[in-house]
């Protein structure tokens, strides 16, 4: 694959700040001229569907490109206590008042290329080693904030399962009827958690209970809710947001 080297072109380097941008079409006429996106995507935007096609596969190539500049062993920040967002903001495509907790004979299901597809109780989830982080949201819509969130180290998680490793995508489908997926080496970092708690108490509904995902190397639509289901795969399983031109990568 050529290395992509964001101070080699203007027009490439002005392309790369602007494919953050949650919108395709508001990325397509703020970021970016046509005449740039047609030379770097090799597509002829004569309308609006071929517009459409090579915004999506611009998109592609900025997730390309955050994977190879992502690097595993590089932790986000972290910060004190007394630097957390007190009251931390609550933020989905839903009302707070439309949250629909999972019942209290919660199951995590376990499917795909594992060794071991039984299914997590909380108490079992709870019984295995614990750690914490206070660390910094970053949301897509442009604020973030800092919290305390606890639980197991997804790494540890997926080493029980027998999980393997080799595999590409890790998914999640949740109570809500969100989706996402990240990259293996996501899943692996030492920061990404497996979130029972925050500020040190039960995780609260409004924040995901009983299961969220937590990872401060990426984006806040990159760290789903209400956890039903966790799946390994080769085939890339998309995203509620990211089907609809969110950046599949999502790295903050």
């Amino acid at each position: 694959m050529k290395i992509f080297n964001p101070h080699e072109n203007e027009i490439i380097k002005d392309v790369y700040k602007g494919l953050d941008i949650p919108s395709r079409r508001l990325f397509g006429k703020k970021a970016l001229s046509l005449g740039a996106i047609s030379m770097l995507s090799g597509c002829t935007l004569s309308n609006e569907d071929s517009i459409e096609k090579a915004l999506m596969v611009m998109s592609r190539f900025n997730d390309r490109v955050q994977g190879w500049l992502f690097d595993p062993n590089k932790m986000a920040p972290t910060y004190s206590e007394g630097m957390i967002t007190r009251p931390f903001p609550f933020n989905a495509f839903y009302s707070e008042a439309e949250i629909r907790p999972s019942p209290e004979n919660f199951r995590l299901k376990i499917s795909g290329m594992v060794q071991d597809a039984k299914d997590w109780t909380l108490a079992e989830l709870n019984a295995m080693p614990q750690t914490s982080q206070i660390t910094r949201h970053i949301c897509v819509e442009g604020w973030s904030a800092i919290g305390k969130w606890g639980g197991v180290r997804f790494s540890d998680f997926l080493t029980r399962i027998g999980a393997d490793t080799n595999a590409s995508y890790v998914g999640f489908r949740c109570h809500d009827d969100y989706y996402t997926s990240i990259d293996m080496p996501t899943a692996l970092h030492a920061q990404t958690l497996l979130t029972l708690t925050y500020a040190d108490e039960v995780l609260p509904p409004k924040y995901g209970y009983p299961l969220k995902l937590r990872i401060p190397t990426k984006l806040g639509y990159k760290n789903p809710k209400y956890i039903q289901e966790i799946f390994i795969t080769n085939v890339n399983p998309g995203g509620y947001w990211e089907d609809q031109g969110y950046n599949w990568f999502g790295g903050s």
